[in-house]
């Protein structure tokens, strides 16, 4: 059974942290909150271990994760090369829902970037996320922790719903506050590209670098290696009815109507 330690989003026991830690270098899995999304966590630095985040989510390997640092300072460790104009949007976004994607550095899995020469990197800003990466002393690497396909967790209990007894341990502080994905932006690439839309608009990053180009083709599962999370033709399959109701406007949303009665 996975264990859940419940904790204040802001003054997280750091006893229960350390207890979180001690898992994530163990080889072990971790789910915690960020302001995103909650994230299966586990050290970006070991293979075997980002083998299990791929097989508790029953992900495809060519769908490569995010790795969460604690400060800007922390993306050497990742990247081989640190363009300029990631300081302007390290200064104006992070902490924050804003991943890059730069030049990887060799010792970087390639579990982690799925076989790519990049990896996609961000800093969260939820104290307890930071708090995780700190006391662990290693880059987390950590999609949405959900079964692939399904729709990225908000609540520690979403996350219970969907991993319990594949992952070791949930730190449940509450509902994230964004609730959407972190924005992806490639700035290997002139203009730099929005791979995956998210917390961060493109209006937003305008305002501070410049144009922005915006990606739009996905891709079916079996091809290559993508180059972002969320790019897979198939990304969310909720688990729920789906009720297309037809005709003129005035139809239409008399069977909204009805059928909001039979829900109550």
């Amino acid at each position: 059974m996975t264990s859940t330690l419940i904790l204040s989003p802001h003054s997280p026991d750091l006893d229960l942290i350390r207890q979180a830690s001690e898992i994530i270098l163990r080889r072990g899995l971790v789910a915690f909150p960020t302001e995103t999304v909650y994230g299966l966590g586990a050290n970006a630095l070991d293979e075997e271990a980002v083998a299990k985040i791929f097989a508790a989510k029953g992900r495809p390997s060519n769908d490569p994760l995010i790795v969460h640092v604690a400060s800007v300072d922390d993306i050497s460790r990742l990247a081989s090369e640190i363009p300029p104009i990631v300081k302007k949007l390290a200064e104006a976004f992070w902490p924050g829902p804003l991943t890059l994607i730069l030049p990887k550095q060799a010792h970087v899995p390639d579990t982690v970037t799925s076989g790519l020469n990049t990896v996609a990197v961000r800093v969260p800003s939820h104290p307890i996320a930071l708090a995780l990466i700190r006391a662990s002393g290693v880059p987390i690497a950590a999609p949405s922790a959900n079964r692939f396909g399904h729709t990225s967790p908000t609540t520690a209990a979403h996350v219970l719903d969907d991993l319990n007894g594949r992952i070791d341990m949930i730190l449940d502080s509450g509902s994230t506050t964004v609730g959407v994905e972190s924005t992806v932006l490639d700035v290997t690439c002139t203009p730099p590209m929005i791979l995956r839309p998210g917390g961060v608009s493109r209006e937003a990053l305008e305002a501070v670098i410049g144009a922005v180009d915006l990606r739009k083709n996905r891709s079916d599962a079996d091809s290559e290696a993508q180059v972002s999370p969320g790019l897979l033709g198939k990304h969310y399959t909720p688990r729920a009815e789906l009720i297309l109701c037809s005709g003129e406007k005035e139809s239409a949303l008399e069977s909204l109507s009805a059928l909001a009665k039979q829900a109550q």
